[in-house]
């Protein structure tokens, strides 16, 4: 019989499998039936406790936080707090990260009581299992504990569950267990891998050979083979960095990354080519990767309608190796790992190839063949110079600031000025698709390319700016301005924890300019507007974007006045050309300068016509008029 020792709760066993996971900051927001767990949290000493102002800024920390370390953390109080958290955690699902999501319920006497006598207290449902039900929809495993007897074996699943399959899990603990004595905990939780038989090894054996046949058979004019490989989102889950690495050195195969894998590995590497991002992709990129390259290698990359960007499928000159198998070409090989299947795709590669034997640059060469184009680069570091411009001085003549020309000078200050190292968390829309072209160091670069929750980058940069792993960073996050008014909030946690974040809000004129561009593109073309990089006041335009886009107009620098605290500095700022950018940089980069004692809020001002390069493909070219 198992032995229950005063020293351990149902409480305390919890709060330290989650520091047994190397979890050291624990997200939410508090309510009655949360309490005695976050008095055990405290007494356990190993875990910080992190309230937001919201419980989805609490999942959007959570998911950064186990984006950077591994896995993350956070919790709430029954319905009201678990509905809310309930997006972040659909996000982390479908996105592969491992986040555990903590929902403090009723006490079991309450429960009894409406099974009797149908009296509801706080925050309880007619429907018992509602919390269940719905977060059994977006989680590997989902538990209610309502015994302390059972709570060490059910704790004890769920985090399993959430190391293996990378995904979230849900524990929903009634209140009156917390401080009910429990067994202590026994062995490690560990990961458990699926196995690695005879079986396996066939299959990974004749995906390997598969891939060399379709290399093979796609041959470039000289003859030589000219694969590129695209890595992707489950590189960075699955921790393969090393093994990618290791893959690129050996072979010198050619590589770019998907949008969510961007900064998976140093994008100094001589063989990173760029990120592709389908039709949306920088065009030196897309033409590298589609019209140069003639198979294509995914690894780790989902095919989500944000990676390919405006493409609806891939061919049959593709390898698409994820979510446990590899399709090549028309042939599939189920239960094919990516762990097993990097170095053995390696040794093939040098085998068959010689060690570096892939080694190109497809700048240089697609340059020589299609008789030096003066659109197209000579050679890859020509088109990563082509991504940075000059920017060391002001111009003599300010010119107003476009998405391009923000990201352009920022990709300068990062590589060339900062003496500090940054994250980059990027919110969903104009904001990705502009930042996915600077140039950052591993681990570098932050965003949600799959279920793009707006607003998300906000709480994120909380979460990046703890992990241990990039606690030494400073969050350097862009936002749209209606993606802003979503989670703002969360400002007041980055200056309440001193976070020397730097947030770039892109007011674009107080309308959605992505929900424009998606249902109406045309608008970007229509007559009466300025166009990309003009000069006309946002409030002067000739065309309006649809009602339905339209946002109330903040000052959102202002903010920055509304949570800073004596002991607790914060600092808004608002740009608008290009001198009033080069000046706020070189404050950046001034150590003792004040904006940089805490969260400094900064109001980009942008044209309401202006969007990203990446985004010209949708918009219809004008009509001429004779």
């Amino acid at each position: 019989m198992t032995a229950f020792t005063p020293g351990c709760t149902v409480a305390r066993y919890l709060a330290r499998r989650l520091a047994e996971l190397g979890i050291t900051h624990l997200f939410g927001v508090p309510g009655n039936h949360l309490g005695p767990f976050l008095t055990a949290l405290r007494a356990e000493g190993d875990i910080e406790w992190v309230g937001t102002p919201t419980e989805g800024g609490a999942g959007q920390a959570a998911d950064a936080y186990a984006r950077v370390h591994g896995v993350g953390a956070a919790a709430v109080t029954y319905s009201v707090g678990a509905f809310n958290l309930l997006g972040a955690c659909g996000g982390a699902y479908v996105e592969r990260v491992p986040l555990v999501a903590v929902n403090a319920s009723p006490p079991y006497e309450q429960w009894q009581n409406y099974r009797a006598l149908g009296m509801l207290t706080s925050h309880m449902s007619p429907r018992p299992e509602s919390n269940l039900d719905v977060y059994r929809q977006v989680t590997v495993d989902a538990q209610v504990i309502s015994n302390p007897g059972l709570a060490p074996a059910q704790i004890d699943a769920a985090l399993t569950a959430c190391l293996s399959e990378r995904r979230p899990v849900y524990l929903e603990v009634m209140e009156d267990l917390w401080d009910e004595p429990c067994a202590e905990p026994e062995e490690p939780l560990v990961r458990r891998e699926r196995p690695f038989g005879a079986r396996g090894q066939a299959l990974l054996d004749s995906a390997v050979n598969a891939i060399l046949t379709l290399v093979e058979e796609h041959p470039g004019p000289d003859g030589r083979p000219r694969p590129v490989v695209w890595a992707g989102e489950e590189i960075d889950r699955f921790r393969l960095g090393g093994q990618l690495t290791d893959l690129v050195e050996a072979t010198g195969v050619p590589f770019c990354t998907t949008v969510g894998a961007k900064a998976v590995v140093d994008e100094d590497q001589p063989q990173f080519h760029g990120v592709y991002n389908g039709r949306a992709s920088h065009p030196d990129v897309h033409w590298i990767f589609r019209d140069w390259a003639t198979c294509r290698i995914g690894l780790g990359a989902w095919s989500t309608s944000k990676n390919l960007g405006g493409e609806q499928y891939v061919g049959d000159d593709w390898v698409m190796a994820a979510n446990g198998g590899v399709r090549v070409g028309t042939s599939y090989f189920p239960d094919v790992q990516l762990e097993q299947l990097l170095p053995a795709l390696q040794d093939a590669l040098v085998k068959g190839y010689g060690s570096g034997g892939l080694a190109a640059d497809y700048y240089a060469e697609a340059h020589a063949h299609h008789g030096a184009p003066e659109d197209r680069p000579a050679g890859l570091e020509h088109h990563r110079a082509s991504l940075r411009v000059s920017g060391s001085r002001p111009s003599r003549h300010p010119e107003r600031l476009t998405y391009d020309g923000v990201f352009d000078r920022i990709n300068h200050f990062l590589g060339r000025e900062t003496r500090e190292d940054w994250t980059v968390v990027s919110d969903a829309a104009f904001s990705l698709i502009g930042s996915m072209n600077l140039s950052l160091p591993a681990g570098g670069f932050l965003s949600q390319v799959s279920w793009l929750s707006i607003g998300w980058s906000v709480g994120a940069a909380t979460g990046a700016a703890l992990a241990p792993q990039r606690g030494h960073a400073r969050p350097m996050v862009f936002v749209g301005d209606g993606a802003f008014q979503e989670t703002c909030q969360e400002i007041s946690t980055h200056t309440r924890l001193g976070l020397r974040s730097v947030v770039f809000v892109m007011d674009n004129g107080h309308f959605y300019g992505i929900e424009q561009m998606l249902v109406h593109p045309s608008y970007y073309a229509e007559p009466g507007s300025t166009g990309r990089g003009g000069s006309t006041d946002t409030d002067t335009d000739a065309a309006d974007p649809d009602f339905y886009n339209v946002l109330h107009p903040w000052h959102y620098d202002r903010l920055a006045a509304v949570f800073a605290g004596r002991n607790t500095p914060a600092t808004g700022a608002v740009i608008t050309d290009t001198s009033e950018m080069e000046a706020l940089l070189a404050r950046l980069g001034d150590p003792t300068d004040p904006v940089n004692a805490g969260p400094l809020l900064v109001r980009v001002r942008l044209h309401r016509h202006d969007y990203p390069r990446a985004m010209a493909y949708k918009v219809p070219k004008p009509t001429s008029t004779a």
